[in-house]
């Protein structure tokens, strides 16, 4: 019976996609749009910064193609544009995500839909129609799934999202499109949490997997080879825990949730970014004295409360520490891609600083991940601070697209020409006859402005 349900929901689901028409969608949903692409593009070019992330480029030896490697100065072969730039979109914990899907809806699909619209050199309101597509199959399908306790979102609920904007550039029928969405339900990659706090980049790699796990779902349908049984209710339910399908055709049509993400202004997991806000209002107090200071307690929901590491390795690995986030952001001010991850000062600090689960504040999921922030100093003061959501949640301080931009010119100085591109193909992209050559230009002016 669950699969049934399962296979009848994703069916209603594959015919939604096959006829998603950015003509019909609200402008509030299209301005989204083009604010979650240029983070999207911007992210990863920052991302395509590291030094880890070149290394991996020259290993991968990718042929060339007709797909940008964002950020990385060249083109190559779909499928490897699609995983490489997957992989440097996370990498440093600045891409958008949506609190409701409990993940990142628009890094499972975005890479894959961007380089395949490059390779097919599709119109670009087909291209917004299957990013559209892909941002909403994946996180209706994250509402669908709880995980078991342990496993990280990362390659599981989302590669669906990637098959059904492949199947939308596809131009495949309902059914076609509704067997690539079942096929890359069995695709699902079970990641724990902990690759993540211990700094194993295997976690950036979930996502190279999801793109072009969807790619190729929704080339076998292509084919006529994949078929719809309802198995998202055996791999995300039986498997890795509990699936819904109800979720996945509620309020179709209706409801957006890519209207309802959150973007970053810190390189570190979203569970931190209350903390890290907290710390940084407090900072502009009279009594804040990081010399002085002699304990902080973050008071935190259920998700979050694990993230109690003082002994991180690596940036990947500290990125998921809240003690380092609080103590970056009392001693620096800020938690950004270039912080310092050794600084003895921060290492000491980080030691103080008290992590627990808060049960009222675990109430008050989904719609707030809240975080209470107590810093004790050495003369017996005290300093509180509550936040409801992190700066740049929909539902609390969102981010414009002068916010967006200011962040992203910030982490890339030397790319200003990227970053502006990058803007206006969020903001033309409905209108394009076509987008292979706006989206190739991405990569020939990052190799002008590296070189």
């Amino acid at each position: 019976m669950r699969t049934e349900q399962a296979a009848e929901a994703t069916a209603a689901l594959g015919a939604w996609v096959s006829e998603v028409d950015v003509t019909a969608v609200p402008e509030a949903v299209l301005d989204r749009l083009a604010l979650v692409l240029l983070d999207v593009l911007g992210v990863t070019a920052v991302g395509a910064t590291l030094p880890e992330q070149r290394a991996l480029v020259a290993a991968w030896r990718a042929p060339g193609g007709p797909a940008p490697l964002i950020g990385g100065g060249r083109l190559a072969a779909t499928d490897s544009a699609a995983w490489l730039n997957a992989m440097a979109l996370v990498s440093l914990e600045l891409d958008e995500g949506n609190k409701y899907a409990k993940g990142h809806p628009a890094a499972h699909g975005f890479p894959a839909v961007l380089a395949l619209g490059a390779e097919l050199d599709s119109t670009g309101a087909d291209t917004a129609a299957a990013l559209l597509a892909a941002y909403e199959v994946a996180s209706r399908f994250g509402r669908a799934t709880t995980l078991q306790a342990g496993a990280h979102p990362h390659g599981s609920w989302g590669v669906p999202g990637a098959a059904a904007g492949c199947a939308r550039l596809l131009g495949l029928a309902p059914g076609a499109a509704a067997a690539a969405i079942d096929t890359a339900a069995g695709m699902a990659i079970a990641g724990h949490f902990d690759s993540a706090t211990q700094g194993n980049p295997v976690r950036n790699a979930w996502l190279g997997a999801s793109a072009t796990s969807g790619l190729a779902a929704a080339r076998m349908a292509a084919a006529g080879v994949a078929r719809v049984t309802g198995t998202a209710a055996l791999s995300l339910g039986t498997l890795l825990g509990s699936f819904d399908a109800a979720e996945l055709t509620a309020d179709l049509g209706v409801r957006w949730d890519i209207t309802r993400g959150y973007f970053k202004r810190h390189a570190s997991c979203s569970f931190t970014h209350p903390a890290a806000d907290a710390v940084l209002d407090l900072r502009g107090e009279p009594g804040f004295r990081t010399e002085g200071i002699t304990k902080i307690v973050v008071e935190s929901h259920v998700l979050g409360a694990g993230l109690s590491g003082v002994d991180w390795s690596n940036r990947l690995s500290a990125m998921f520490s809240t003690p380092f986030v609080v103590a970056t952001a009392a001693l620096a001010g800020e938690v950004g891609p270039a912080s310092v991850i050794d600084d003895p000062a921060v290492r000491a600090l980080a030691r103080r600083v008290r992590l627990v689960e808060a049960p009222d504040l675990t109430a008050r999921l989904p719609d707030e991940r809240a975080t209470r922030v107590q810093v004790s100093f050495d003369d017996g003061a005290t300093l509180t601070r509550e936040v409801p959501n992190p700066v740049g949640d929909a539902d609390h301080h969102p981010l414009t697209e002068r916010d967006v931009l200011g962040l992203l010119t910030t982490w890339l100085p030397r790319q200003p020409a990227l970053v502006a591109r990058a803007a206006a193909l969020g903001r033309e992209l409905p209108g394009l006859p076509r987008v292979g050559a706006a989206l190739r230009e991405l990569a020939d002016e990052n190799e002008k402005e590296l070189n």
